[in-house]
């Protein structure tokens, strides 16, 4: 059966992908901010402030990243064949351990896929973290932030240094989900 609001939240996931990072962040900084209705009941429950902390740039990483893992995900489960989950639960499994042994086995593909390209975006972004997480040193400046500074600071040594590791990073990255995915297709 077909929920009708799944263009819905499907939309909502896929947001990041097509709003500028910009002002999601802005909107995170006001939805988690200390004297916000999310950010005191957050400070309540896990004694926390997530504006200009670290747990608040994984945070808004999270959110920003979603799409990423989301729809591979998503891809996965409705490929996984729908007779080996109806078996599971004529075998008497619940959904826990269908999901555990049967599920994510058949999908470990795209699991894998989600896991690597959702950290790959995340390493790399800026808008969000800035916003969410400034930039305070040893605590919240992230790889992205650094080569924006070294450049304002015309330090371009540093930048190159800064972003031929990001460079080689997001290849090696890349490669390995290309090349995985070339295996499979053999």
């Amino acid at each position: 059966m077909r929920c009708r609001c799944k263009p819905f939240i499907e939309a909502v996931i896929a947001m990041p992908l097509v709003l500028p990072p910009s002002v999601l962040g802005f909107y995170l900084l006001v939805a988690l901010a200390p004297d916000s209705p999310v950010g005191k009941l957050i400070k309540e429950l896990f004694g926390v402030e997530l504006v200009f902390s670290f747990p608040g740039l994984v945070v808004a990483s999270i959110l920003y990243s979603m799409p990423f893992m989301v729809q591979p995900l998503q891809r996965g489960f409705e490929a996984t064949p729908k007779n080996i989950i109806e078996a599971s639960f004529l075998a008497g499994k619940g959904w826990l351990q269908t999901l555990i042994f049967v599920i994510l086995p058949n999908m470990k593909g795209s699991l894998l896929n989600a896991l690597i390209i959702t950290f790959a975006h995340t390493i790399g972004e800026f808008g969000v973290v800035l916003i969410v997480g400034g930039s305070i040193p040893e605590k919240t400046k992230v790889a992205s932030i650094a080569i924006y500074e070294y450049v304002e600071m015309l330090d371009f040594t540093s930048a190159h240094i800064y972003s031929a590791i990001m460079v080689a990073m997001s290849f090696l990255v890349l490669l390995v989900v290309y090349a995985k995915n070339a295996h499979k297709h053999l």
